[in-house]
């Protein structure tokens, strides 16, 4: 999938995922633009949690989505 749709999608999304982790700020989801990597650090810096944990959710959560 090309950028812009993942961008257009993630568009259509970031409130599925404020949803799934409320101490999302609006600027984490602008800082996240539908980037995988981006993503899992956000997830990482905003519950402390470990990469490999943030990959995971992040992934069953893509999963449920389909962004990537």
């Amino acid at each position: 999938m090309n950028s812009d749709l993942i961008k257009g999608k993630w568009n259509q999304l970031k409130g599925e995922a404020k949803k799934q982790w409320g101490n999302l700020t609006d600027d984490d989801l602008l800082k996240i633009e539908g980037n995988r990597d981006k993503f899992v650090g956000v997830i990482q810096e905003r519950y402390g949690k470990a990469k490999a944990d943030a990959e995971k959710e992040v992934d069953t959560w893509n999963n449920q989505h389909k962004l990537w």
